[in-house]
């Protein structure tokens, strides 16, 4: 008695297979940018808080320098009184921190 195999399934297991590896490729690369917008969001906050610190005291060339030693760059900067508010960007992120202290001069040294 002999068998018979159908020939119309041969084959189908390659495009499922490459299918499955382009998917693979789309989910780590979206799982890979995502990963570098949570760094840099991370870096921005850092960078927004330590650039607001050294506003109080040293204005904002303070400001300017501290970001820069982190990657980024201050995208706002402004003096109310003895308050500070810096925003700054690192990569896609923006942050935007603020601090209190210092004299009460208001000269944006």
């Amino acid at each position: 008695m002999r068998v018979r195999r159908s020939t119309g399934e041969r084959g189908q297991a390659a495009p499922f297979a490459a299918a499955a590896a382009a998917l693979a490729v789309v989910f780590t690369m979206a799982v890979g940018r995502l990963a570098g917008d949570l760094v840099d969001a991370a870096r921005a906050r850092t960078a927004a808080d330590a650039s607001a610190l050294a506003a109080v005291h040293g204005g904002r060339a303070a400001a300017d320098a501290l970001a820069a030693r982190h990657d980024a760059s201050v995208v706002g900067w402004s003096r109310a009184g003895r308050d500070v508010v810096v925003t700054v960007r690192v990569g896609h992120a923006m942050a935007t921190a603020r601090a209190t202290g210092g004299d009460l001069v208001s000269n944006g040294r």
